[in-house]
């Protein structure tokens, strides 16, 4: 039997939503990103996403999903499960004007965004700016002027040091899809990635 009379009950109020605390501090979630939607990308949008790497010292080039292409999670844990010697590398490019580069080995996971302003607009872009805890998207005033994001060493080890990616990232005379297969070319998967990227994502 409750300890309590109707008269006390009354006065607890227990109907009024003002007092409840339901364990979740809304502070958490104050996320500059969440303040609009962004659509996923789509076969339009894809220009390619592809994963290379070496098995028994032979590359390997395979393509990926398009839900890849919209996020990093699913695209670190599929990299993750590949057979690579050394890892595996996705890289993908979005309307020739994005790119992007994930390499996972083992635990370790680098990423490379070409143009950090992309998080406004792919989600894929987005979940990189989390991954390295950047909090919105820098503005600026230049619309010719970029600014990657993310690890500029990510193939140094394969000859591609962090001027070159750089410089690739911020030439808009080349574009995305076409930096992507120049990496490609440079790191010794250029041949491969291009016969996949023909076949697979060719018009």
């Amino acid at each position: 039997m409750s300890d309590y009379d109707d008269e006390e009950l009354d006065d607890l109020d227990l109907d009024s939503d003002e007092d409840v605390d339901d364990g979740v501090d809304e502070d958490d979630y104050d996320d500059d990103f969440d303040d609009e939607d962004i659509e996923d990308a789509t076969d339009e949008d894809l220009d390619f996403i592809v994963a290379a790497y070496r098995e028994d010292g032979n590359p390997v080039v395979v393509a990926l999903d398009l839900a890849m292409a919209n996020d990093l999670d699913e695209l670190i844990n599929h990299l993750r499960r590949l057979p690579g010697d050394a890892g595996a590398i996705g890289m993908l490019s979005l309307v020739d004007e994005v790119f992007v580069l994930v390499r996972v080995r083992g635990a370790v996971v680098q990423v490379f965004l070409s143009d950090v302003t992309a998080g406004l607009d792919w989600p894929i872009a987005r979940d990189i700016l989390d991954y390295l805890g950047v909090d919105e998207v820098p503005e600026s005033d230049d619309e010719e002027e970029v600014e990657p994001a993310g690890d500029s060493e990510i193939l140094r080890d394969l000859g591609v040091g962090d001027f070159d990616l750089e410089q690739l990232a911020e030439d808009f005379d080349i574009p995305s899809s076409e930096a992507l297969l120049q990496v490609a070319d440079r790191i010794g998967f250029g041949p491969h990635v291009r016969a996949c990227v023909e076949e697979e994502f060719g018009d």
